[in-house]
């Protein structure tokens, strides 16, 4: 297999760009590399902003202390500059003369910051709603004429595939490069940088049909070894942008589980200690710590810490592996054995207390009949447009609310559904609910 190299892993080079960066790309501004405009150019997308308004594992409540899609993405990008900074200063002498550790923290902070920006209203329930609408046998009709690999995608959507699709296509550059973000930091954010034929039992890929010829030409330019027809070896910074999302999402579900009174302060902390490591010290802080939330914020702090070290260390004992293409896990699988068992028991206990809870439940069981009065009448009228020479009023109407998303006339049957998934993916919780009761006839 190829080896990878940082020159290449590194690229400054913008995706459609016209003007090519050179060699100290970005650094007339002083201060502000094209790694730290990619930040910016995300945090100030319309996608990146309707994730405070979108579930990320608790329904939206009134506690404002609970965790949204957008808080999350900028706590796992906080973390992901944390490690890409400390990996940058370990590896320092690998690197590039013109790179310092600040671009690696910038570049991976800016790929956590849109690791979640596909995910569609009521997060994974919404993502299992969309599935299973396809899969029902009486939609077949429309995805017959579609090839198999389009039905695919679509009988499989995937946050992380229309992640890609929004910042490569869908904000600022529409459908000419998105964002226009670099190709370090696209190949970053790409945790499965593969097509839907690849996706395996867990379901998983980066990229649909329709942006194929983008992935190639990303994991082209930053020289990603091909392991298959359309499936490339990851980027070794996308494992960190995937360490920090494991992190936040397994010890900050605890928090936000004690913060709604599900879980119990007990239960918590001997998980976050095991993570430290106790001491005297440590308990002497507790004791005067005058509230929950305050022993708990300090034991989080202290515990995402030593799993950053932890992280920066495997990542360095493994460099050589990540960069010949040869890591098969999670970096976190590669740290010390008290730090995946304590990350595994704070999962466990999370999908057994948590995830079960009864408003959760009632909430994704919403999701599916929400998700279905929005499937149903924008699919059919654009199958309409695309197969029938005339449209009915209610079709007509329906594309009206779609507004600049309607496809065109000319364009193939999936890229004109894929225009409705953009439409209906991109929606916040609140402003789904509203359409379904709107189009479903009980908002009246």
């Amino acid at each position: 297999m190829t080896q990878m190299n940082w020159h290449t892993l590194l690229s400054a080079e913008r995706l459609c760009n016209t003007k090519p960066a050179g060699p100290d790309a970005g650094r007339t501004d002083a201060g502000r590399t094209d790694f730290h405009k990619d930040h910016d150019r995300i945090v100030f997308s319309s996608a990146f902003r309707r994730l405070g308004r979108k579930t990320q594992v608790h329904p939206l409540t009134e506690n404002d202390h609970v965790h949204t899609r957008l808080t999350h993405s900028i706590e796992v990008a906080s973390v992901g500059r944390s490690l890409g900074m400390m990996v940058g200063q370990l590896i320092h002498d690998r690197l590039p003369a013109h790179i310092a550790p600040h671009d690696i923290g910038a570049i991976v902070q800016a790929a956590c910051l849109a690791h979640d920006i596909g995910n569609p209203p009521y997060g994974h329930a919404g993502e299992y709603a969309i599935r299973d609408w396809f899969c029902q046998t009486d939609k077949a009709y429309l995805l017959e004429p579609l090839s198999a690999l389009e039905q695919l995608d679509l009988q499989t959507f995937e946050g992380n595939a229309h992640g890609f699709r929004v910042i490569t296509q869908l904000e600022n550059h529409r459908f000419n490069g998105g964002l226009r973000l670099t190709y370090a930091t696209l190949g970053a954010m790409l945790k499965y940088p593969w097509t839907v034929e690849h996706t395996g039992q867990k379901q998983k890929f980066s990229c649909y049909q329709a942006e194929a010829p983008l992935l190639e030409d990303v994991a082209t330019r930053l020289g990603l070894p091909q392991l298959a027809p359309r499936r490339w070896a990851r980027h070794p910074l996308s494992y960190l942008m995937e360490a920090a999302d494991d992190i936040c999402y397994a010890l900050l579900d605890l928090e936000d589980g004690i913060e709604i009174g599900v879980l119990k302060y007990e239960q918590v902390e001997p998980i976050l200690i095991s993570l430290i490591g106790d001491s005297t010290e440590l308990r002497d802080e507790l004791a005067e710590s005058p509230t929950t939330r305050r022993r708990i914020s300090l034991l989080r702090g202290q515990a995402i810490q030593r799993m950053v070290n932890a992280v920066a260390q495997a990542f360095v004992a493994n460099h050589d592996a990540l960069l010949a293409g040869e890591m098969e896990h999670d970096i976190l699988r590669a740290c010390p054995a008290h730090i995946t068992d304590s990350l595994n028991t704070a999962k466990q206990l999370a999908r057994t207390d948590i995830f079960n809870t009864r408003q959760k439940v009632e909430v994704e069981v919403g999701a599916y009949t929400t998700l279905d009065m929005l499937l149903e009448p924008f699919f059919n009228a654009v199958y309409q447009l695309k197969t029938s020479g005339t449209l009915s009023f209610r079709a007509r109407r329906t594309l009206d609310l779609m507004e600049h998303n309607v496809p065109g006339r000319d364009w193939s049957l999936y890229h004109a559904y894929m225009r409705v998934l953009d439409f209906i993916g991109g929606m916040t919780d609140n402003y789904a609910s509203y359409l379904a009761r709107q189009v479903g006839g009980l908002g009246q």
